[in-house]
């Protein structure tokens, strides 16, 4: 018998590239993740990362090798995988004319939970902004909106969260809130697949660390001990190799 898709244990990637026409986005990109493990993909702008998120989300398909979610194939059950992933990216994917509870409300019904009203309620607790559930959206700050658009990714309470720049626009106290609920999640079993620039509030979160460059797989160490000291050294060494190699 065949496991259900939203049953996966684990999410493995394997060999996967991913061209657009003649330009090579990814490229031989190999990792696993599994449950309760916070894996952090790191690099500049163009090193592939949200490429291998929108792959991880089924929204792209690998132009080679592929991505398992448990036995799942992320080709071949895509619509299925996608009711057990959550997304925040860039767009927040908030209404801000709509309060806080009934954006909630909205994306709890359209994942069919029972119960959108008490699962939004639940969502805006666990935020920290029950006491704000009345108010419009774009009355908040970026940090409280971040707030209710992560809790929005979880509202169906996926077992795998990707997160892209999640540490943008926060002040240090929504940053900490931020990394507490990342530390709760992965002590419920959650898998979280995270890009980031930000190394030092980045830093102790990962389990397992992907240094990216131009689409490559520079390195990838587990808890790094220092992951500034790391990324700089590993870059570092990328540059010169494919210097080395243009001169070659």
């Amino acid at each position: 018998m065949n496991p259900a898709p939203s049953d996966f244990e684990d999410l493995r990637v394997e060999d996967v590239s991913r061209h657009f026409g003649r330009r090579r986005a990814v490229s031989h990109v190999t990792f696993h993740a599994p449950r309760g493990s916070i894996v952090g993909l790191l690099g500049p702008n163009g090193a592939g990362k949200s490429t291998i998120l929108s792959m991880l989300a089924t929204l792209l398909r690998p132009s080679t090798g592929r991505i398992l979610y448990g036995q799942c194939d992320s080709v071949v059950h895509g619509a299925a995988l996608r009711g057990s992933i959550g997304v925040l990216g860039h767009d927040l994917f908030l209404y801000p004319e709509l309060t806080a509870r009934e954006n909630l409300e909205f994306f709890a019904g359209l994942y069919a939970l029972k119960q959108p009203g008490a699962s939004a309620d639940a969502a805006l607790e666990r935020a920290g902004l029950a006491h704000r559930a009345a108010d419009p959206v774009s009355s908040f700050s970026r940090g409280m909106r971040q707030r209710v658009a992560l809790e929005r990714a979880l509202i169906h309470d996926p077992r795998l969260l990707l997160l892209d720049e999640p540490f943008t626009g926060l002040d240090e106290s929504s940053a900490a809130r931020l990394l507490a609920r990342l530390d709760s999640l992965r002590k419920q079993g959650t898998i979280v697949v995270l890009a980031t620039h930000d190394l030092d509030l980045a830093e102790g979160l990962f389990d397992r660390a992907i240094f990216l460059r131009d689409g490559r797989m520079a390195s990838a160490a587990d808890r790094p001990a220092s992951l500034r000291a790391m990324y700089r050294e590993v870059m570092t060494h990328a540059h010169a190799a494919a210097a080395q190699g243009t001169e070659g």
